[in-house]
């Protein structure tokens, strides 16, 4: 816990469950610290950070009566930025899937390739997020956002060089995470073994 800066006391919370404003703006302004720390540690990006925080704290000003335990605080707030980033990631890689579809592929696709669309998309967006947060942020800012590896070694105070070798451990986690270890037995039912019987 921050010494500097402790969470809410379960007293103040509960005032602030039971509709007191000053309560209630105490545990937001106390709170705020704690998520904005959970924020950039989870986002990948200082913009990220800073939305997925706001959008916490609004969260927590307008929902804290659904909060079942008032020491569960922390926990909940954490939840609700690891989802708020998650979210972004999901958005940056729908945005980069959409402005790399060929322009004759514009067609309307079936309901079945959007819904499969849809699964990848969360697929990826989950293995991104769940990648160490300097690989995740060198990945987003230039496989997704498509920014220049110098553009990014800039931003990161790195050489091009360091830019590039983490960029290339990020891709290969992802890549790792990604794979599909079931494809193997998938491929052997439409091929039987030789000497098996045919129905």
């Amino acid at each position: 816990m921050n010494r500097r800066f402790p969470w809410p006391d379960e007293r103040l919370i509960r005032a602030a469950q039971d509709g007191d404003v000053t309560s209630l703006t105490t545990v937001v302004m106390e709170s705020q610290p704690h998520v904005r720390k959970f924020a950039v540690s989870l986002c990948a990006s200082p913009q990220d950070a800073e939305d997925a925080a706001q959008e916490a704290l609004i969260i927590l000003y307008r929902k804290i009566g659904t909060l079942r335990a008032s020491g569960a605080l922390a926990s909940w707030m954490f939840r609700i930025v690891r989802n708020e980033c998650l979210r972004q990631v999901r958005l940056l890689v729908s945005r980069s899937d959409e402005a790399s579809a060929e322009p004759e592929a514009s067609a309307e696709p079936s309901a079945e390739d959007a819904v499969l669309r849809r699964l990848e998309a969360e697929r990826i967006a989950a293995a991104v997020s769940a990648l160490p947060h300097d690989q995740r942020q060198i990945l987003i800012m230039r496989d997704v956002q498509g920014l220049p590896g110098r553009t990014v070694a800039h931003a990161l105070g790195l050489s091009n060089a360091a830019m590039k070798s983490r960029l290339h451990r990020a891709r290969a986690a992802l890549r790792l995470s990604l794979a599909v270890p079931d494809q193997a037995p998938d491929r052997t039912i439409d091929h039987p073994v030789e000497g098996a019987s045919r129905p």
